[in-house]
This record gives C-alpha cells, structure tokens and sequence, in this order.
C-alpha cells in the first residue's frame, strides 16, 4: 500500500521526512475551479514543488452547488466539472474524492427517488469527463451525522455499479464506517470497485496511533479483497512531526 497525509505543503514536508509517499488537499486549495485560470495557475508552481506529490483531491463540489433537490443547475454542474477535470489533467491529479456532504444531501421532504436519479445523471454526467483527462471520481461514504444519502458502503456500491463507468469508483473510509457500524466485510465484498482509501480514528478523528482505535478489522478486509491502493489520513494533526510517524507505523503494522 502507499500511505498519504491530507494537509497543505507545509504538512507535506514533513510527511515526506517521515517515509509518507503522497499527499491529499482539496480541490478548491489546489485547483481554484471558480477563480480565474491565472489564479490557478499561481498555486501550480507551488503544487509541483511540493515535497511529495498531491495525486489526489477531496472536497470536490462546494455545498452551495446543489446535487439533489429543486435547486439543481445542471448546466452550472457541467461548467464546475469540467474546468476541474481539465486543470486536475494538467497537474498530475489522478483521484478525486466525491464526499461534498454539503451538496448531495437531499433536502427534507424532497422525494428520494428523484434524488436518486438525480445522482446518477451528476455521475454519469462527470465520469467520461474525468475519464478524458485521466481521472478517477471516487465516492465516499459519509456518515449519517455528516449527510442524510450515501452513508454505507453497500449503498455507494449499488451507486457506483448504476453508473458503470470506470472513472466513478468507490472509496471507503475508516472513520465514517466505525462511526455509523458499517460492516467492514462490504469492504471485501466491493473490493473490485474500490480506488481510494481514508483513515483516522473514531472517537477525535485523530491520525492512527494517536488515541486507541482498533484498525485491524478495516485492513483485513482491505487485504482480502486484494486492496493494495493508497490510503489518506484525513484527520486533525496537531504536532505533524510526532504524530505522522507514529500513524505510518501503526498503519505498516497492521498492512
């Protein structure tokens, strides 16, 4: 496997110092899709000289630009999409993280049906996009307190497979999955859909080794179903030069 910090720069040196092999930020930190293309391409020479690699992004639609509900603007959608898909080709970036809790949650007393069908068309509307400039979408499982859709494994899974493109995968997350019980043993049972992996523990959200959390059941599923990927911690880091070392270990021991 290859192990990930989600932090700026300045966390990256000191991940890389530590032994990590790339890095995660957000999509509107490195690729400023609202802003002008000389903005963007401000950060860029920032990005490219980091101490490690930033191969993928989070956080990728803001939570003003709606996904379910009557507030949808596709053609707003497809714009937002397609400047990201086409500045993430150009540095590097080769997964995205589709949480964005904020814009899929289905308002209160929409009908889920048509929210249903309206993830499915944003999906199958971003994934030739994405595919065109050598990115893979990875769908996140949020918790029930972080999101009202999309909350388990099995779910995001049946998403995925209604979308059936190869540039809209899954993601699983070990703090979300904790949180709400999610069974780890649908890790293995949709381990073929599975690109992308997070981590942090359950009780603070902290790096592992930072408080007790008992990963050894995430990473067995993750092995048994051939997962071999990259995983991020996407935690609170208070003290990066002691607490990125202690996490990669813990997280070896347990790979």
């Amino acid at each position: 496997m290859k192990y990930g910090v989600c932090g700026n720069p300045d966390m990256a040196r000191v991940a890389a110092k530590a032994g990590y092999d790339f890095m995660e930020w957000t999509v509107s930190d490195v690729l400023k899709p609202r802003e002008p293309v000389a903005v963007f391409q401000s950060v860029h020479g920032l990005i490219q000289s980091a101490a490690l690699p930033y191969p993928v992004l989070n956080c990728f639609v803001p939570g003003d630009l709606k996904l379910t509900g009557p507030e949808v603007d596709r053609r707003a959608l497809q714009d937002f999409v397609t400047t990201v898909f086409e500045r993430a080709g150009t540095v590097g970036v080769e997964v995205i993280v589709f949480g964005s809790g904020g814009a899929r949650r289905i308002p209160d007393g929409f009908d889920r049906r048509l929210a249903q069908d309206q993830l499915i068309w944003f999906g199958s509307m971003l994934a030739p996009l994405a595919q065109d400039h050598g990115v893979t979408v990875v769908l996140e499982p949020l918790n029930r307190g972080e999101c009202n859709t999309l909350n388990t494994c099995a779910e995001c899974a049946e998403l995925v497979g209604a979308i059936a493109h190869p540039a809209f995968r899954l993601l699983v997350d070990a703090y979300h999955m904790m949180k709400d019980g999610d069974p780890v043993s649908d890790i293995t049972r949709h381990a073929g859909l599975l690109r992308h992996t997070h981590i942090a523990t359950t009780t603070n959200r902290l790096p592992p080794g930072a408080e007790p959390c008992d990963f050894a059941p995430f990473f067995t599923a993750l092995k048994a179903g051939g997962y071999d990927g990259r995983v991020s911690i996407e935690a609170k880091v208070t003290d990066p030069a002691l607490e990125l070392p202690a996490a990669l270990a813990t997280m070896r021991s347990l790979s």
